[in-house]
């Protein structure tokens, strides 16, 4: 009894209670809205009266749910797209040594993450009432750029970090041009970084609604400012069923990146060796 109550045994347990409690608390209210979008009745009432298919028929039948799914996943493809491309290349120019004002550049790339969303939804308002982007999947695609492509430098950043530029330095000895050392060396060593800041560019687009309310037209419409706009007009459990499908879309987003980020350690490890 003595030994089962003993300090270090007695704190793991805690630690684990407490984390369970923390964990609990978080997903609590993710996880109470998915019975509800099987409820018989339109109405967000516990206990339910009874069980039923009928808000996920009710998404995938809609004219107007599926033009907001198409225009989401168009607008976030392209954006990820985008957003892969500038970043991936801006990261490699700010792990080169020689690259001037390292920690101003950095600052300014990731901004978009650290200015409120409301702040920069306003200021691409203006800017592209100026250039006649409102109202446009292109101004969409334009805007979540700048939200996605500072998760794409933060991410392949991180992984250039214990990239051996002794490779880079072996292929231009051997003659081979920069472009073709990076296409054919570093970006193979690095795809795994590049991939998780893709997906959190992804996600990053598919589930912003701020900048879509500020710059979208009801032809514009994206699957998350289509979820505010019914929670506003009519609140229907159609709601909670497209919230559950996009819970399971994150989750199998989430375990992606958890599965490359492994991949990427494996890869280092083996550098390493």
């Amino acid at each position: 009894m003595t030994n089962f109550l003993s300090f270090p045994r007695l704190f793991s347990i805690l630690l684990w209670l407490a984390g369970g409690l923390v964990i609990l608390f978080l997903i609590a209210p993710i996880v109470a809205i998915v019975p509800l979008s099987f409820n018989a009745e339109p109405f967000f009432t516990y206990p339910m009266p009874g069980l039923s298919l009928r808000w996920y028929r009710e998404f995938f039948d809609s004219n107007v749910w599926q033009l907001a799914l198409k225009n989401s996943i168009i607008v976030a493809i392209f954006a990820t797209l985008l957003s892969t491309f500038l970043g991936t290349l801006a990261a490699i120019g700010l792990s080169r040594p020689s690259c001037p004002a390292r920690a101003t550049l950095t600052a300014i790339l990731i901004s978009p993450m650290i200015v409120p969303v409301i702040v920069s939804a306003v200021g691409i308002y203006y800017a592209f009432a100026a250039v006649g982007l409102l109202n446009s999947l292109t101004g969409l695609v334009l805007a979540h750029t700048a939200l996605g492509a500072p998760f794409v430098v933060i991410t392949v950043t991180a992984t250039l970090a214990s990239f051996d530029h002794n490779l880079m330095r072996a292929a231009s000895s051997l003659g081979a041009a920069p472009v073709e050392a990076t296409l054919r060396i570093m970006l193979p060593v690095i795809a795994p970084g590049v991939a998780s800041g893709a997906l959190f560019a992804f996600v990053t687009s598919f589930d912003e609604v701020v900048i879509a309310l500020f710059i979208a037209g009801s032809e514009e419409r994206t699957l998350p400012r289509q979820m505010w706009s019914g929670v506003r007009e009519t609140l229907s459990p159609t709601i909670a069923a497209v919230a559950t499908l996009l819970i399971l879309f994150s989750t199998l987003f989430l375990a992606t990146i958890q599965w490359l980020q492994r991949r990427a350690e494996r890869q280092k490890i083996a550098h390493r060796e």
